[in-house]
């Protein structure tokens, strides 16, 4: 539903350098994530829900270096590409609420609290070919390299597209985890362009935008929703005076803040594990933060559909161009050496093709081609019987049939005999 929007407070664009993850954004630069709220109006309920949560209470960094107790700190992700084999997914508690598998997890896709088997588990996964995240909670490897988790939930990171409306996620909120995580390798670039994720130990039985889900049924007014967003109040410290690192946080949450995503200990931000932080400047500089420091923020003057993440800013960017469609033929890709009267699978992996592909072999390295299938779904694989004659160089080519530009060979020859 288009919320009516009777007075806008536009949002000055940032450099529309947005967060990128290996090639893919992190949402579009004008998502809700990726816009500072330096400048908008304190939310009414402000000191209220600071004080419900802690005034007094030192912040905490819930990522580091190293391990704690085994485990490293933090929530971990891997990226995959474009051609990772997807498995199987079992919902074992929030299945209606889950979108369906496969999903391309890795079987040494690191899971948060490693052997652990407590906790979240949460398991995030970046497919850089198709730009998505997958997001698991409370996920368990099986022995079959399928896996159960408690919820799952996919996101099309080039998309504004909130969950169902109702719906949780990996996160209470029905909010991702990924684009709210602190990442090393922003800090050490100087600069994190979106807001940050965290966790107070109550919350209202109430979500305010971009959030899609509660998490209690406490109808106390004094408790802040699922989707809150807060920020450290102009001046209310020398950020001049913390360590490297956190100055860059700070800055952060000065200019973009924090949503509120999870029922969890109060004022902890959440970050991904890496060797690069330094843990004791992290602790002493969150241990000088306050609750007092900051404030709530109303954001509902940048929305512009319930069920959208964009935000209404006075120069949004055009969206990024679609990635360009390719094709990568996985096998044979040279060197193999197959029998003839006996059948194998041609292999390959496809982003952004339309309609179906054409298959080709060559037995003569490449100088004259004969069509095995003219027309067939580009699914990935397609087995073929190797006929005679006999011949040293061969190789397969697979190409668009809509769009014959998309194409690839085999990288060297393979024999058949």
């Amino acid at each position: 539903m288009r919320s009516l929007i009777l007075a806008a407070v536009f949002v000055s664009a940032p450099a529309w350098a947005q967060p990128v993850i290996d090639g893919c954004p992190v949402f579009p630069a004008d998502n809700i994530w990726n816009v500072p709220v330096d400048t908008l109006p304190v939310d009414a309920k402000s000191s209220a829900y600071v004080t419900s949560i802690g005034a007094n209470t030192s912040f905490h960094p819930d990522f580091g270096a190293g391990l704690y107790q085994g485990q490293p700190i933090g929530i971990p992700y891997v990226t995959v590409p474009g051609n990772q084999p997807k498995v199987g997914i079992e919902f074992t508690a929030y299945g209606d609420e889950s979108d369906p598998g496969p999903y391309p997890v890795p079987p040494t896709a690191p899971v948060e609290g490693g052997t652990n088997p407590n906790g979240d588990r949460h398991v995030l996964v970046v497919d850089k070919g198709a730009c998505k995240l997958y997001e698991l909670y409370r996920a368990f490897k099986q022995a079959n390299n399928s896996w159960k988790a408690d919820q799952g939930s996919i996101y099309d990171l080039n998309s504004h597209l909130l969950r169902e409306d109702g719906w949780t996620s990996a996160d209470a909120a029905g909010l991702p985890l990924f684009p709210g995580l602190a990442r090393y390798e922003e800090v050490a670039a100087g600069e994190i362009k979106h807001a940050l994720r965290f966790t107070v130990p109550s919350t209202r039985k109430a979500y305010v935008w971009p959030a899609r889900h509660y998490a209690s049924s406490s109808t106390n007014a004094n408790l802040p929703p699922m989707g809150q967003r807060f920020r450290l109040k102009a001046g209310a410290v020398d950020i001049s005076t913390f360590s490297p690192q956190g100055q860059v946080i700070l800055r952060a949450l000065q200019k973009y803040g924090m949503i509120l995503a999870d029922n969890g200990s109060a004022w902890y931000i959440s970050g991904i594990p890496n060797p690069g932080w330094n843990n004791s400047a992290l602790n002493t500089d969150f241990g000088r933060l306050k609750g007092s420091h900051f404030e709530a923020v109303d954001v509902s003057s940048l929305k512009i559909d319930d069920d959208s993440g964009q935000a209404l800013v006075d120069d949004a960017p055009p969206p990024p161009p679609p990635p360009p469609a390719s094709i990568q033929v996985l096998a044979p890709n040279g060197g193999e050496q197959w029998l003839v009267g006996t059948s194998y699978k041609v292999l390959w992996a496809s982003s952004g093709v339309t309609g179906k592909v054409k298959i080709e072999l060559s037995k003569d390295g490449g100088v004259t081609w004969k069509a095995l299938l003219a027309k067939t779904l580009d699914d990935g694989k397609q087995q073929f019987k190797m006929v005679a004659p006999a011949a040293q160089r061969c190789r397969v080519r697979i190409t668009s049939v809509d769009q014959p530009q998309v194409t690839d060979t085999s990288n060297a020859d393979f024999r058949i005999k």
